[in-house]
C-alpha cells in the first residue's frame, strides 16, 4: 500500500473506525454479498479497516477473517470483534495466504489506495487465492483525471478499469457496474468475477 496512506490510517485509526461504524450500513454491498457468495464458504476481507463488514460477514452465514496492512485499524477491529480473526497481510503480496483457500473474497475500496505498479498485481494476487468456483468482489473509488490525495494525506489512484478487467480476463464477470456508494456517497466502481473450476 501506498505508504502515506497507510501511515494516516495508522496514526488515526481511531477516528476512521468510529466515522465507518457511524456510516449508513451498505446495504447495496449485503445485497450483492447475498446474490453472489457462496453461502457457508470460506471468506476474504482484504483491507478489512476495523472489521464492520468482517463482522457482517460472520453474522450472515459466511465465515470470514479480515486482513489488513494498518496495525492501527487491526486493533480497532479487534477491540470491537475480539472473537474474530484480523490477521495481517499487504497488497500485493498478501504473505502467508495460500492460493484457493477462499471460496468468497472481498476487497472494498482497497485498490485505489495502491501506487499503479501495485494495481495489476494485487487484483492478480487476490483472485490467486479464490478456489475453483469462488467468487471475487472488487470495488474502488474512481478519480477522474490524475492522482489525488485527501487532507489525510490518503493516495486516490487514477486508473482504467482496463487495468483491472485484464487481470480477470479468464473469470466470469458476473458484475461490472459504476455506481454511488449507499454508504459513503463517494462514486465506486464493483466487479464481481467467478473464478474457473479446474
Amino acid at each position: 500500500m501506498d505508504r502515506a496512506t497507510l501511515a494516516a490510517y495508522d496514526k488515526e485509526a481511531a477516528a476512521f473506525a468510529q466515522d465507518w461504524h457511524e456510516q449508513p450500513a451498505p446495504r447495496d454491498l449485503q445485497e450483492i454479498v447475498g446474490q453472489f457468495f457462496i453461502k457457508g464458504g470460506a471468506t476474504a476481507d482484504i483491507g478489512c479497516g476495523s472489521g464492520r463488514e468482517v463482522a457482517w460477514l460472520n453474522a450472515n452465514g459466511f465465515p470470514a477473517d479480515g486482513f489488513d496492512a494498518s496495525e492501527g485499524l487491526l486493533a480497532e477491529a479487534r477491540t470491537r470483534y475480539p472473537a474474530l480473526r484480523f490477521i495481517h497481510a499487504e497488497l500485493p503480496e498478501l504473505s502467508g495466504i495460500a492460493a484457493d483457500s477462499f471460496d468468497n473474497v472481498l476487497c472494498e475500496t482497497v485498490i485505489m489506495h495502491l501506487d499503479h505498479v501495485a494495481v495489476a498485481p494485487s487484483v492478480r494476487r487476490m483472485f490467486d487465492i479464490v478456489k475453483p468456483g469462488g467468487i471475487f468482489y472488487l470495488s474502488w473509488r474512481v478519480t477522474r483525471g490524475d492522482d489525488a490525495r485527501d487532507g489525510h494525506g490518503r493516495l486516490y489512484a487514477a486508473f482504467d478499469t482496463a487495468l483491472v478487467r485484464a487481470e480477470l480476463a479468464a473469470a466470469e464477470l458476473l458484475l461490472d457496474a459504476e455506481v454511488v456508494s449507499a454508504s459513503s456517497g463517494k462514486v465506486i466502481h464493483r466487479l464481481v468475477a467467478r473464478k474457473g473450476r479446474r
